[in-house]
């Protein structure tokens, strides 16, 4: 009796593991995963493979979507896998899938055109069997959050071009003002552009831009036209360095009722002899005899030769010319003085000149320009003399 019990609890067990047992091997059986795949624009895409991939990234399975851009995968164990389209042009997918006790129906997948996958995880809790429940409705809530916008697209698309747009126009703008403020600066200031002083033997003196130059010519561009000039015809070809000013920085709470200080004067000829009066009278008078000539030696350095004639009524003492060299374009200058070389005068004293000029005579001067007080940009002269009697 007592092995009868025994052996009835023994077929319980048994029979109570085999039917856990098919209870198990009955939910694990293999299911299907089904859907259709959409381009950016929506439309059904066709002809284009799809792969099944499990965790590791080896391919299970792969189907080739119909002309509706539907695919299907039949007989898959469950577990979870990855649903892998590459259409080329029309845009990529990669997205997630666990396969449990239910076929898996994924609905509309749509493609992106961007590098990032669109991740999804798709399971068997929300999917419907086609067999259970046909009526079902498809997951289009899942589906929706990988489906990207068509119109998005298009909006960001025209607003890069837009922006290309605007920023091709606005740098063509700058470049017209640019040219503009050229122009103007250069009508406010020509020697701006034209910087270059080119003094002719004749005395005049052209302003313009050195374009072409070689051993025997010169061209040069000025505000009417191009001029060929012969190079023997140049005496020298200056450089104007023009500084441009800088604004006074002025306080904003005294910029109202500020007057700025007068302009400095430029700096006026250093003489030797004694100032004149305003209200005495000279019957001397000394002027300039035609032309003063430039010429350069050897050594790089500049004579400047000339005549002094006295048309007065009186004899003019310690004649003498006073030479006021421009150095640049802000208002530097240097002086040099020479005296002439003209007849010789005793005075009481016991001193003797030679720079002494008569009623009518003439006397000639010369002065030494080293090449070492540097370039400068024109000059003006004085002539001074005294009278003793």
């Amino acid at each position: 009796m007592a092995k009868k019990v025994i052996l009835n609890k023994s077929f319980i067990r048994v029979m109570f593991v085999l039917f856990a047992l098919a209870t198990v091997l009955v939910g694990q059986k293999p299911r299907n995963i089904s859907g259709t795949v959409l381009d950016v624009s929506g439309e059904k895409v066709g002809g284009t493979t799809v792969l099944l991939l499990i965790e590791d990234g080896t391919e299970s399975q792969r189907t080739e979507t119909s002309k509706r851009g539907a695919f299907k995968f039949k007989n898959v164990s469950p577990g979870k896998y990855k649903i892998d389209i590459d259409a080329g042009d029309l845009g990529k997918l990669n997205t997630d899938v666990e396969v449990s006790d239910k076929n898996v129906k994924l609905g509309d997948l749509g493609l992106t055109k961007n590098d990032d996958p669109v991740e999804a995880n798709t399971s068997a809790d929300v999917s419907t069997t086609e067999a259970s429940d046909p009526t079902a409705a498809p997951p289009t809530e899942k589906s929706a959050e990988f489906t990207p916008d068509p119109g998005k697209d298009y909006i960001l698309n025209e607003l890069s071009f837009e922006i290309k747009k605007m920023t091709a126009e606005l740098k063509y703008l700058n470049e017209e003002l640019e040219n503009l403020k050229a122009l103007s600066k250069m009508w406010v200031n020509p020697l701006a552009i034209y910087s270059k002083e080119i003094i002719m033997k004749n005395g005049s003196t052209v302003f313009g831009k050195v374009v072409y130059q070689d051993e025997e010519s010169i061209k040069v561009e000025t505000l009417v036209g191009y001029l060929i000039i012969n190079r023997q015809d140049v005496v020298r070809i200056i450089d104007n360095v023009v500084t441009e000013e800088q604004a006074e920085y002025v306080p904003e709470q005294v910029r109202d009722s500020y007057t700025p200080p007068p302009m400095p004067k430029l700096a006026e000829p250093q003489y030797t002899s004694a100032e004149r009066g305003g209200s005495t009278k000279y019957s001397a008078n000394c002027v300039l005899m035609g032309n003063i000539t430039e010429k350069k030696d050897a050594q790089g350095n500049i004579i400047f030769n000339g005549e002094i004639k006295n048309i007065g009524g009186r004899r003019s003492d310690f004649v003498k010319v006073d030479f006021v060299f421009r150095k640049n374009w802000s208002g530097e200058t240097k002086t040099l003085t020479t005296f002439i070389r003209g007849g010789y005068h005793t005075f009481d004293s016991g001193i003797t000149t030679d720079s002494t000029l008569l009623p009518g005579s003439t006397g000639s001067f010369e002065l030494y320009v080293p090449h070492d007080f540097g370039s400068f940009i024109g000059y003006s002269y004085v002539i001074d003399w005294e009278e003793y009697e």
